[in-house]
């Protein structure tokens, strides 16, 4: 079985102050994929380079204190790719893919696992246009990768898809993260006759009120007014293979909640 979590932290240093390494400790996780590191080489290298006995691979931002993302492994990628080669985001620190490639392995000789942040729009029609060039070319960047390997992509994609997939859904609609456009783009992620990605948590658990992110406003955490931004997306092949979701509620680190799914499939 392969343990595949991904949680946004809001910052690496914050959510070690709310006990996150001790409940990645019980874990028995395979791969963790974080996002929101907020940090850099300097405070993460000799402090959270390893986290449950997993080796970390990071890409971050240019600018301190801001944005991201991470990988933490139990096996070793033959591999680690970080970005996607567009230096507006690059520099933003949104993507890193670790290949874990075998040519051995009957199921998925190229097999890579990728964690990644989306944009957020919300705090102004400026980043907005932002988070809508990243959608433009990481459409093509994933259809290519479909096309070549199977993958696990885990993150906070910063986009609720359905009605279902947030609360007031009624009154976001012109709001980012809900818009008609940003929700059309994971639609044709999704579709079997483009990119043919699987919303992996939504194929095991069609159930409403399942939300990863809540607002610090308005008790919305209390109230369970939340959002649906954090997903694993997948080749067809293996989200075949998912067994087994869980959203984590006990404890907080983060405006996000950890996202686990099992799969039956080894590395």
């Amino acid at each position: 079985m392969f343990r595949l979590v991904t949680l946004n932290l809001n910052g690496i240093r914050s959510a070690a102050t709310k006990g996150f390494e001790a409940w990645a400790s019980g874990l028995a996780a395979d791969c963790m994929g974080v996002q929101e590191l907020k940090a850099q080489a300097d405070t993460v290298v000799g402090r959270f380079e390893q986290v449950a006995g997993l080796q970390g691979h990071f890409h971050y931002a240019d600018k301190k204190g801001y944005s991201g993302v991470g990988l933490y492994t139990r096996h070793t990628p033959s591999a680690v790719i970080t970005g996607t080669g567009h230096p507006e985001f690059d520099a933003e620190g949104r993507f890193i893919e670790l290949r874990f490639d075998d040519s051995r392995r009957v199921l998925a000789p190229r097999f890579s696992v990728i964690s990644c942040y989306f944009p957020s729009g919300s705090s102004g029609e400026h980043r907005q246009q932002a988070k809508f060039r990243f959608l433009a070319l990481m459409a093509p960047h994933l259809a290519a990768l479909a096309r070549e390997r199977e993958f696990v992509l885990v993150g906070d994609i910063n986009i609720a898809h359905q009605a279902i997939d947030l609360k007031n859904w009624k009154g976001n609609q012109k709001n980012s993260g809900f818009l008609p456009e940003e929700r059309a783009w994971l639609t044709e992620l999704f579709d079997p006759t483009k990119t043919g990605l699987v919303d992996v948590f939504r194929t095991l658990n069609p159930h409403p009120e399942q939300y990863t992110w809540w607002s610090n406003r308005g008790q919305a955490w209390a109230k369970n007014v939340g959002w649906r931004l954090d997903y694993h997306l997948a080749t067809p092949a293996i989200a075949a293979l998912a067994r087994h979701e869980h959203i984590y509620l006990d404890l907080r680190f983060s405006d996000h909640a950890p996202l686990l799914i099992d799969y039956d499939f080894a590395l």
